[in-house]
């Protein structure tokens, strides 16, 4: 299914949730914010929410710094 995510286009699965977006993306959930359709995903969420066609998907990464 079609998505936006951060900006550009995107395929992903049918059924696919943040956790697995950003399992098969290999990012750590504990180092990322992530909004769809402009509504922050509580991170203890990310396994239950599913991504439905047509979505934006930020997903902003914590940079240390300093």
């Amino acid at each position: 299914m079609r998505v936006v995510l951060n900006g550009h286009d995107e395929i992903v699965p049918d059924g696919i949730t943040v956790g697995d977006l950003l399992d098969q993306r290999k990012v750590q959930p504990i180092r990322v914010a992530v909004e769809i359709n402009e509504d922050i995903v509580r991170r203890r969420t990310f396994d239950e929410t599913v991504i439905r066609e047509g979505d934006r998907i930020e997903i902003a990464t914590f940079v240390g710094g300093g």
